[in-house]
């Protein structure tokens, strides 16, 4: 039954689809607590209150007074609705215990489970589903059982107990028939069309590749909300946080990590019958596996490119995002591009884990200056990189050429150490700025 009242109950956890907004230090219910005795507050508030506290004794006792366990408030929130939100399992089910519809829509069209989803409070969407709980249909849901997707995993296939958010919080990881794997969540609200189409389009380029170097997509919940995208799960984490922790690597396992990375990059370039552009090339986004190799993954805002054509930004690229330090110029410039934007962040990469080359092998110094040039034109391909990087990594083959390739490399060139190491510095330096 809903209350005549026009009291609202302002909580930090708000509905998982209403519009975002800040939110006030106190509710109004915290507010005539202050005020006066929390007694004479309308039970219906009152008691979503103590639900929000999680206060099992006073909901009791405030449910056997009579108080009706439905009450909702002037967005049509209910009790459970609150608890859904805070992970309060046995608040959740002693108010089930005690007659709460299972599946009431708010204002927004959110349902405590779809709450509880939103919130990632696993316990309480398990007892949730337990009761009859249904999830809500996602935008791409189809009417025709035929028509589900091959690829499609029933969302109560993944198990969240004891999930760790992985690479920036973007992904966490899920247990799915045993398997651990990397579950990518897409929270579209009622009616949000770019979140939407974001969510396909990543979707239909996961399916189009299969690569050693590019993370394995596994299946997507599409038919359910939230909607997901679920890849392989590679425990050894990040090349970011890789770097951090191990600091300047050995000149043949930086090769080898470039060596991984460009070819990933090379498949995804030479795609057919449209290249792939990662766009948000940078070390969080590259992953490593058990055996130390290297994936590139995170596709979230990847281009497809049409043969000779090139591609724009819908806006202006603004630092929050995307990482600002290996965006290419002309992405900035709001410019169109190719390709060659990927070549560029590679560049910068390369800085970072071959930091003990650069002082050894002019050829790899002067494979970083051409990926960063200003101009994309003059950059080479990862068709070309790759067979340079391995020339230089057979090299650590033969002794005598350690000292030899910085010589022949520098016969015919204006440059020297002391002018390579400088450059590098000043453009590693001005790519952590704005262009």
């Amino acid at each position: 039954m809903e209350s005549n009242t026009t009291a609202k109950f302002t909580l930090l956890k708000q509905s998982s689809m209403a519009p975002e907004r800040e939110h006030e230090a106190l509710d109004d219910l915290d507010r005539d607590k202050e005020d006066g005795d929390v007694n004479d507050i309308d039970p219906g508030l009152k008691l979503m209150y103590l639900a929000n506290e999680g206060d099992l004794d006073a909901i009791k006792e405030l449910l056997d007074s009579g108080t009706d366990v439905n009450f909702r408030d002037i967005d049509y929130r209910t009790a459970l609705h609150v608890a859904a939100c805070q992970g309060f399992h046995d608040v959740a089910k002693l108010l089930l215990g005690n007659g709460a519809d299972v599946d009431p829509k708010d204002r927004w069209g959110s349902t405590p489970l779809a709450d509880a989803l939103h919130y990632k409070n696993h316990d309480v969407i398990k007892l949730l589903e337990k009761h009859g709980a249904k999830r809500l249909m996602a935008p791409m849901h189809v009417r025709n059982a035929r028509e589900v997707p091959e690829y499609e995993i029933d969302p109560r296939e993944l198990d969240f107990t004891n999930s760790v958010e992985i690479t920036k919080g973007t992904f966490r990881m899920a247990s799915w028939r045993g398997t651990r794997v990397a579950v990518k969540t897409f929270w579209e609200g009622t009616a949000d069309e770019d979140k939407v189409t974001a969510f396909r389009d990543e979707l239909s380029l996961l399916q189009k590749i299969r690569h050693p170097n590019v993370v394995q997509f596994l299946g997507a919940v599409t038919q359910t909300s939230p909607m997901m995208i679920v890849t392989e799960y590679l425990p050894k984490g990040d090349l970011h946080i890789y770097l951090k922790r191990k600091g300047a690597l050995k000149p043949a396992t930086a090769l080898r990590f470039a060596m991984d990375i460009a070819r990933g990059l090379n498949y995804l370039h030479e795609h057919k019958p449209e290249a792939i552009i990662h766009r948000d090339l940078e070390p969080a986004n590259i992953l490593r596996d058990d055996s130390g190799h290297l994936k590139v993954a995170d596709f979230g805002v990847s281009k497809l490119l049409k043969v000779a054509n090139r591609v724009k930004e819908d806006r202006p690229l603004i630092c929050q995002d995307t990482s600002c330090r290996y965006v290419a110029p002309e992405v900035f410039r709001n410019e169109e591009y190719d390709t060659k934007v990927d070549v560029f962040s590679f560049a910068l990469i390369l800085q970072e884990v071959g930091a003990t080359i650069n002082d050894r092998f002019c050829l790899f110094a002067r494979l970083i200056e051409e990926c960063w040039s200003e101009k994309p034109a003059t950059r080479p391909t990862f068709k070309q990189i790759i067979p340079r990087l391995e020339a230089i990594y057979n090299s650590f083959g033969h002794r005598k050429c350690w000292k030899v390739i910085p010589l022949i490399c520098f016969q015919n060139s204006d440059w020297n150490d002391d002018s390579i190491s400088s450059d590098i510095r000043t453009r590693s330096s001005r790519s952590t700025g704005s262009i």
